[in-house]
């Protein structure tokens, strides 16, 4: 199954020291307003799709769609949990990370196309598979994990290609993810 905060935890791990932030940014929301800013978040996390501006997620505590860290900050909350294997959740996970780690998430201001400022392609009809819940699935993902994230990320990597974006240098990999049945039932339907 899909596991978008392990994926994004590899990713980082993958990254190197080439780069000083990440970019956290979902595939299924285009931004659609050049004042958007992807600059270095100097001054801490900075959620780019934010509440005031997705077209789907408003809550407050919502740092879904498109957050920036710089490396360390991201070091600091130890990553995203590793438990969160089909869609969702992840991400309000990651919010108590960023404030046990004494973060404060900044937001983008002076943005005036609200709702019409993100394009959203998601469409809870594709890959059933990564909506279902099993077993007791629900309810442990409103725990905090303490325990898991950059720390015990397991996997190995299928495929590297290197293309060009844009006339930008990029990597893709294809990566499997290891799944401990004991600790996370959900992570397969077998």
């Amino acid at each position: 199954r899909f596991n978008r905060a392990s994926l994004i935890n590899v990713g980082f791990l993958e990254s190197g020291n080439d780069t000083d932030y990440i970019a956290m940014h979902d595939v299924d929301l285009l931004p659609l307003n050049e004042q958007l800013d992807y600059g270095f978040p100097e001054e801490g996390p900075f959620h780019v799709a934010s509440p005031e501006l997705h077209p789907l997620y408003h809550y407050k505590t919502y740092v879904g769609g498109i957050l920036l860290l710089t490396k360390q900050h991201y070091e600091l909350c130890n990553g995203m949990s590793n438990r969160f294997w089909g869609w969702g959740r992840e991400d309000d996970e990651f919010y108590r990370r960023i404030k046990a780690a004494g973060l404060q998430v900044r937001r983008p201001t002076g943005i005036k196309t609200g709702y019409e400022t993100f394009q959203h392609l998601h469409d809870p009809a594709w890959r059933k598979r990564d909506q279902k819940r099993i077993a007791a699935q629900k309810q442990e993902q409103f725990k905090v994990d303490r325990e898991g994230g950059l720390n015990n990320v397991r996997y190995r990597i299928e495929s590297r290609t290197a293309l060009s974006v844009a006339g930008a240098p990029c990597t893709v990999l294809n990566i499997l993810l290891e799944c401990d049945t004991s600790d996370t039932p959900w992570c397969t339907f077998g």
